[in-house]
């Protein structure tokens, strides 16, 4: 009977699916007591395990496994439509993907999440709790890879043909600890217990190589020949798009040594060293963003980069040619993408396999290339556009040498019969830096094998061609282009805040589920009283479960009722934590000074992991959480001031900030954000943002309106000119009193009395050079929060503001984004 019923359900889930097409029908459409019993049988047969005996972590693996069987179906559905259709396909190379967790993900894109409530309640099962069991992903950081996770969402919620590839990292980043102020790094463990999302696809695997010698054949064919191989294993991941219509793939690489033990060193007493190959091996797909900071830890990241690339274009030639036969169709039905420089390696990878192994000519090859690569730059920082010493480059990878060479040859000799291009400027556009040691660039080797290079902002864009990549646009004028970056509204308005969602479903129907930019026929509702009253309800019932989840973990008791004013991403000097911290001491000692003013509570909340090797945002972190430690200890701030820091921010985490946010702090350097996207789900889910004209905060500000944002600061191009008429931060320190007092007391010890020196240097920085325009935007920070301490004193309006911002938040969906690359880079709509 059980397998009768099996068969059943499985026919009518086919059936569902059929033709590939937008789910139809559901499991929402059968009876209760099927759901429950397929979770039942999956507990008892697959996890092994009695509903008696079964505790929350095999309840979640059940119900991941369920819902997972309902996936595979129409990931099967949608490969088979791709290769009917003989459709184009989008392959998108990220070294990271921050996807968090999948199962509330995947029931809310099946629309299943009402039903498995139900079902898993008939077993005294709380879906929301052992919602909190799944760990997150640790396969990016910030918003690069959140982005990239974005879009591979919303590639099959528009059920555009797409597969992912990445890295399958073991311990990710790390997880955050926070010890007497101080950010301690330890392994995520987040694979520990196995991943029931992941398909091992150990079948499909390649060779990568390192090291060695190329050799050329009296016939002039070239071989490289590797001192190194490693071993490239697939895992697979279904990414569910909205309603069903499509479950595209997430490929991401293991990597296994050959022979995973010498016996004969084993034998010979040699324990340790028999096992050598295989951990340098495991060593690529360890860590994240291993630290640079030293020539062992820059050639792990030069390997981890050229294994990921290698791996992924071996695996797109073997598809295309499996499926369309000749290789010489390629750039007409693929397409592949570079998220930012980390994976411009596969430009070089995709030309040594044209020419060597599948007989192309350098011109063929390189034409081909071109056409196939396009490119997203998501930096302006010179020191984020990867470059490698020439000799590291050389000794690991000798025949992409070869080929860099011959790649900057005809670049080169391009610029100089273009004309117009004086020495400055071809030295510029080289993909080798002659400046000190020689060094490959990166950034410019995507640039030369893409044809399109969009910036992701439009005043970042903008700056692209005015500065990083000046010549380089002057020799190729039509490639940079502009795509803002967007959001999944899925996962950030109706995951993460259900209540708002039901609300604006109660206000204007359902439109906006499927069409993001549906969201601005809430926009009169700003004038409705009895619309504001409800939707402050929603913040403040936000505001209580944060508070609620802040206490149990750390026993900080906040207010609901004060304005909780949050900043968290990844810390980094030029995002300006420093500055948002500083103000806050000021804002300390002016509470202190005049408690008979008419202060606005606040909750001032950060979040967000330093690299490890980046000593000045580490002390960023201590001295928030020295402030903290002060501020929350004084009894005179009577609850007008609270101060936090939040360890291991991660997607989960940020599902629970962001609904509660009443201010969002983007704050960073005018020009030097290239978008940014926590800004946008902040705005999304009811925040005010203050921020600088940096990034998409220009975009925001033009689609929300200048009333509904507070914007402050210098523009970008003040900023250049300050610092072209040679920028003095000591003078303006020096003549704002409350910056020049705050900056004193954390500099002689008031917060770090154990050692009153701590922060002598951090501090010292800002008087001597200040990068990153803190002194110089301080007044006018600090006017903008006092601007919101009277705005915040008129809650009706201030709740108008926030509507506006939701009901104008629409045009930033990542569907919109990826609409514009899929019609203008890809060619696949």
């Amino acid at each position: 009977m059980l397998c009768i019923n099996k068969l059943a359900k499985r026919s009518l889930r086919l059936q569902t699916f059929s033709n590939g097409g937008p789910m139809t029908r559901s499991l929402s459409s059968l009876p209760l007591r099927p759901l429950a019993d397929r979770i039942l049988d999956c507990l008892l047969h697959r996890i092994g395990k009695d509903e008696r005996a079964a505790k929350p972590h095999d309840w979640l693996a059940a119900s991941v496994l369920t819902v997972r069987d309902q996936v595979i179906d129409q990931w099967m559905n949608s490969t088979r439509a791709m290769h009917a259709a003989g459709a184009k396909r989008v392959y998108y190379l990220s070294l990271e993907f921050l996807i968090g967790r999948l199962l509330r993900d995947a029931l809310s894109n099946l629309g299943l999440t009402g039903e498995m409530q139900a079902a898993l309640s008939t077993f005294g099962v709380d879906l929301a709790q052992i919602e909190e069991l799944e760990p997150d992903a640790a396969l990016g950081n910030g918003g690069l890879g959140r982005l990239a996770a974005c879009f591979m969402e919303s590639l099959a919620s528009l059920d555009l043909p797409a597969c992912g590839y990445g890295l399958r990292y073991v311990n990710g980043m790390f997880r955050q600890r926070i010890k007497d102020g101080w950010q301690l790094e330890y392994p995520e463990t987040w694979l520990a217990h196995g991943n029931p999302w992941e398909f091992d696809r150990r079948v499909t695997a390649y060779l990568v190589g390192f090291g060695g010698e190329v050799t050329e054949s009296e016939t002039g064919h070239v071989e490289w020949v590797p001192i190194e191989t490693v071993r490239a294993e697939a895992f697979d991941t279904p990414v569910v798009g909205w309603r069903g219509k499509r479950v595209n793939t997430l490929r991401l690489w293991n990597a296994l040594a050959l022979d995973p033990i010498r016996l004969d060193a084993f034998n010979a007493g040699d324990h340790v060293g028999a096992l050598a190959g295989e951990a340098r091996a495991e060593s690529l797909v360890r860590v994240l963003y291993p630290a640079d900071s030293t020539p062992a830890g820059q050639e792990l990241r030069l390997r981890q980069e050229y294994f990921f690339a290698s791996a992924s274009i071996q695996d797109i030639l073997r598809r295309h040619i499996q499926y369309f036969g000749d290789v010489k169709t390629l750039s007409n039905k693929a397409s592949i993408h570079l998220n930012d420089t980390h994976p411009a390696v596969a430009v070089t990878e995709l030309m040594r396999l044209l020419i060597d192994q599948h007989k192309f000519s350098f011109a063929d090859a390189w034409e081909m290339t071109r056409a196939t690569f396009a490119y997203t730059n998501h930096t302006l920082l010179p020191e984020a556009l990867e470059s490698w010493p020439l000799p590291l480059f050389e000794r690991l990878l000798p025949r992409h040498m070869q080929l860099v060479y011959a790649i900057n040859a005809d670049v080169l000799r391009t610029a100089r019969r273009q004309g117009g291009l004086d020495d400055h400027a071809i030295a510029s556009v080289s993909l080798i830096d002659e400046n000190g040691d020689r060094r490959v660039r990166m950034a410019n080797l995507a640039f030369a094998g893409s044809h399109s290079i969009n910036g992701v902002a439009a005043l970042h864009t903008q700056l692209m061609k005015e500065t990083v990549f000046a010549d380089l646009n002057r020799l190729y004028p039509t490639r940079i282009n502009n795509k803002t970056n967007g959001i999944t509204p899925r996962r950030w308005l109706q995951q993460c805040n259900p209540r708002l969602t039901g609300l604006i479903r109660e206000a204007i129907g359902d439109d906006f589920l499927d069409e993001a930019e549906r969201l601005s026929a809430l926009a009169p509702m700003a004038g409705d009283v009895g619309f504001l009253e409800r939707f402050a309800q929603v913040k403040r019932a936000n505001k209580i479960a944060l508070a609620h989840y802040l206490k149990e973990q750390s026993g900080l008791v906040l207010d609901p009722d004060a304005l909780f004013d949050i900043q968290v991403k990844r810390i980094h000097e030029y995002k300006r934590q420093l500055l948002n911290i500083v103000e806050t001491v000021a804002l300390y000692y002016q509470i202190r000074s005049h408690p008979e003013h008419n202060w606005t509570p606040r909750v001032k909340l950060f979040a967000g992991k330093a690299a490890p090797s980046y000593h000045n945002a580490k002390m960023i972190i201590k001295l928030v959480n020295d402030v903290a430690r002060r501020v929350n200890s004084d009894h005179s701030m009577d609850g007008l001031l609270k101060v936090a820091f939040i360890p291991n921010y991660n997607v989960s985490l940020a599902e629970k900030i962001v609904p509660a946010a009443d201010l969002s702090e983007q704050i960073s350097t005018a020009g030097m954000e290239a978008s940014g996207t926590g800004n946008m789900k902040f705005a999304l889910n009811g925040a005010l943002t203050i921020g600088t004209l940096d990034g998409a905060n220009i975009e925001i500000k033009d689609r929300v309106g200048a009333d509904n944002i507070v914007i402050f600061g210098l523009t970008s191009a003040q900023v250049m000119a300050q610092r072209a008429a040679g920028y003095e931060p000591r003078r303006v320190i020096e003549s704002s009193r409350e910056l020049s007092q705050a900056l004193a007391a954390i500099a002689t010890g008031v917060f770090s009395p154990d050692d009153p020196r701590r922060y002598v240097d951090l501090i010292g920085g800002l008087y001597d050079h200040d990068r990153f325009m803190v002194a110089a935007d301080f007044d006018a920070y600090s006017d903008a929060q006092r601007q919101i301490d009277m705005r915040w004193a008129d809650r009706k309006e201030w709740n108008a503001a926030a509507v506006r911002n939701v009901a104008n938040m629409g045009w930033f969906s990542s569907d919109r984004t990826i609409r514009e690359y899929a019609k203008d880079i890809w060619g696949v709509l």
